[in-house]
């Protein structure tokens, strides 16, 4: 019988000094990667490639046609999003120079309003080509000089008359006629209306960027001018004769027109505190000043105030010009009380909603 031998050994056995260099140089490749990862994590984040750098930015196209003719007179290209109208009026401006910023129309529709400047042109556009129709304003000018221009006009003018120059009276019979006492008054007077307005257009008044026609500053200033003229001239002049009723007469008329520019002065300046604080949130209520009560019962006691002003004028001097330049203010006033009071309507309804617009009970 053959004895069973025993199994050989393999020949070819694993080295425990080979597996050991094995081991080892798998441990030193795992640390070196571990030294090489944490070297690029110190070193920072791997800046991005230039051309992934910038995100894609779209682009509008605005296509600018006359309003009239409805011809392309300009193309505006490469507007962002995040811009507006006064943005696009200023490139427009530089694409055609004969028509500056504050003289441009824009409109998106013909027949539409004329569009804000502070309107994004994202949110008019449809497409990427945004059309505009183009309307020439004409000539503009700032509110802040149209309003001094308009001032200071009868200002100057009604002092020359009341220092009657030879060119508009004669001399021998100004001298010898003795001036009423009421003439200096309403010189007074009427030099403090004016002085007020052009202190609150500098001082208290906040007019928007906007601009107006020049058209309209001619048609303002001949008003104020020729009615100043005509009213300054019957005034000042030597047979000028005072009030029916005296003393008393100019007394009373002449603390009632202080009266109404005291008021108008101090709503004045509660509407513009209003409008520098950012309260918009309700409507401006009265103080502890009595001149702001009238609040409670109209919507624009500054168009109250105002006409109040002229017809206190009227009485102390009692002169015809006077009269009809106070019946025309009051006309006036009372269509601006109903536009803003229109306006007020809408934005406070609950507290404006019992008052009238200008004149107390008259709604």
């Amino acid at each position: 019988m053959h004895q069973r031998q025993k199994p050989s050994a393999p020949e070819h056995r694993s080295d425990p000094a080979a597996d050991g260099g094995a081991l080892s140089m798998s441990h030193n490749d795992s640390r070196s990667l571990l030294n090489l990862s944490q070297l690029v994590l110190s070193a920072g984040q791997i800046k991005p490639s230039p051309a992934l750098k910038h995100s894609k930015i779209t682009y509008f196209e605005v296509e600018i046609l006359d309003v009239q003719s409805k011809k392309q007179i300009c193309i505006v290209d490469k507007v962002p999003p995040a811009s507006t109208v006064l943005d696009v009026k200023h490139k427009f401006h530089k694409a055609c120079p004969q028509w500056y910023p504050s003289r441009v129309g824009l409109q998106l529709e013909r027949n539409g309003p004329f569009l804000k400047d502070s309107i994004s042109i994202q949110s008019l556009a449809v497409s990427s080509i945004i059309t505009l129709y183009f309307t020439d304003l004409g000539q503009q000018v700032g509110w802040t000089t149209f309003f001094l221009t308009e001032y200071t006009g009868p200002l100057l003018i009604y002092l020359l008359f009341y220092i009657r120059l030879s060119t508009i009276y004669d001399q021998v019979e100004s001298r010898k006629n003795f001036r009423h006492p009421v003439v200096h008054l309403a010189c007074f007077c009427h030099c403090l209306h004016y002085i007020r307005h052009l202190l609150e257009t500098l001082f208290v008044h906040k007019f928007s960027e906007g601009h107006t026609p020049l058209k309209n500053m001619i048609k303002g200033c001949a008003f104020y001018w020729g009615f100043t003229s005509w009213i300054a001239y019957y005034i000042n002049h030597p047979r000028y004769t005072p009030p029916s009723f005296g003393h008393r007469q100019v007394s009373y008329a002449a603390l009632a027109f202080l009266m109404c520019e005291a008021g108008n002065h101090f709503i004045n300046v509660a509407l513009a505190h209003q409008t520098n604080s950012g309260n918009k949130t309700c409507f401006p209520s009265p103080t502890y000043n009595p001149f702001t009560w009238l609040f409670l019962l109209v919507s624009c006691p500054n168009y109250t105030y105002e006409a109040g002003s002229w017809i206190s004028f009227t009485v102390m001097t009692q002169t015809l010009p006077v009269g009809i330049f106070a019946f025309l203010m009051v006309i006036q006033m009372s269509l601006w009380a109903q536009k803003k009071h229109k306006l007020y309507l809408k934005r406070f309804y609950p507290e404006v909603r019992r008052k009238a617009a200008m004149i107390p009970i008259i709604f």
